[in-house]
């Protein structure tokens, strides 16, 4: 709407059905817990009412605009005297349209005789041809079975021009209104984005209520306990089965890096992902799916998971895998969280078995970030006998 680009169905949207308009109030309890505004506060002064927009929208535009402006349709009848004019005069022009079929039916005897209309031609009275030899000498032949009359041709003219009135005199309306409702724009904005954020969080508080969520503990230690952890999509998304819950233990200590085995379909990099995304969402402020959760804040959640290789860049598989394992040694803090896929199998065996040593290593002895290490590489436990932690 700002770059007038907006058509009648968005700014019909702006208010509600019936009278509420604009009105929405956020109901939320007057709590401030400490911090210089609260939540509730917050979406109290963004939300804002705008009662006259609301009450102008109301009384101009029709629920169920059209998708195309120029198709008009868009306005309510007794919005503007000069449209209701025209649309009348459309009106009575096909009423005309009707009760010229029905004299026409009589004067002819053709039962069938239709008056129709199309954007080629117009309107006409289609004739079947079996009917033919009945045409009186006055139609004047449109087209195979096509016939006009002048009467016809003159109310079409009548018809088509306030048609095409109302129209072009919608477009300037709806301008207009426009122009009107950019004025309150900025208070248009706010309330959208208040309503958006109440909408995020009533969706995941009803998430939580529907798939037994638990609140999380957020604290500054470096701890990572999840009890009966599930994947939040595939919890959802699972109709025949039941997702099996997984605990998490790490402390940045004595545990802070895992070695994750098992054969394939085993569920390695299902975990790891589903450890990732209750950290994130615990750190939005949402419930996490787990029956209890104690999370010690992160700064950065660094993945490398999946291989792909990145032909655009002239970049192997291999070498995309490394350049994103470089970035993670880089960057990597002790409060990080880290979960790596296999990595190393972009190369052979041996080598990657290597680069996996090496890099589970280094995480462990140097940057001491709690880290989740799935691999193929079971030679990698052996690491639990060299390594504390």
């Amino acid at each position: 709407m700002n770059f007038g680009k907006g058509d009648s169905s968005g700014e019909a949207a702006v208010p509600p059905e019936g009278e509420r308009g604009l009105k929405v109030t956020c109901l939320l309890p007057q709590r401030n817990q400490g911090f210089a505004e609260s939540l509730p506060d917050r979406l109290q002064n963004e939300i804002q009412e705008m009662p006259e927009l609301a009450s102008k929208l109301e009384r101009a535009l029709l629920d169920e605009a059209p998708l195309v402006l120029k198709e008009g349709g868009i306005f309510r009848d007794g919005f503007d005297a000069q449209l209701d004019e025209l649309r009348q005069a459309s009106r009575d022009g096909k009423n005309w349209i009707n009760e010229l079929q029905e004299r026409e039916v009589a004067a002819t005897g053709i039962k069938s005789l239709k008056v129709r209309f199309n954007s080629v031609f117009g309107y006409f009275i289609e004739i079947t041809k079996s009917n033919l030899a009945n045409v009186p000498a006055r139609y004047t032949r449109k087209g195979g079975e096509r016939f006009i009359t002048p009467e016809l041709k003159e109310m079409e003219a009548k018809i088509l021009g306030a048609d095409d009135r109302a129209r072009n005199l919608e477009y300037s309306l709806f301008q207009k209104l426009r122009e009107e409702t950019l004025i309150e724009l900025g208070p248009l904005q706010k309330t959208a984005n208040g309503i958006a954020t109440l909408d995020a969080i009533c969706s995941l508080a009803e998430t939580a209520r529907l798939f037994r969520y638990c609140r999380p503990q957020l604290d500054e230690s470096l701890r990572l306990t999840i009890c009966d952890g599930r994947h939040p999509v595939l919890d959802q998304n699972l109709v025949e089965e039941k997702f099996v819950a997984n605990d998490t233990e790490l402390d940045g200590e004595k545990l802070r890096l895992a070695i994750i085995t098992g054969p394939n379909m085993a569920g390695k990099s299902t975990y790891i992902r589903q450890v990732a995304l209750i950290v994130l969402m615990a750190q939005m402020g949402s419930f996490v799916p787990a029956t209890s959760a104690q999370i010690g804040l992160v700064d950065r959640i660094f993945t490398r998971v999946g291989a792909s290789d990145d032909l655009s860049r002239g970049q192997s598989t291999f070498m995309v895998e490394m350049n994103e394992t470089a970035n993670i040694v880089n960057n990597a803090t002790e409060r990080s969280l880290i979960i790596l896929d296999e990595i190393g199998r972009g190369t052979s065996a041996f080598d990657g078995l290597s680069i996996a040593w090496s890099v589970a290593e280094f995480l462990h002895d140097k940057i001491k970030a709690r880290t989740l290490f799935a691999t193929h590489y079971h030679e990698l436990t052996k690491l639990a006998l060299e390594r504390k932690g």
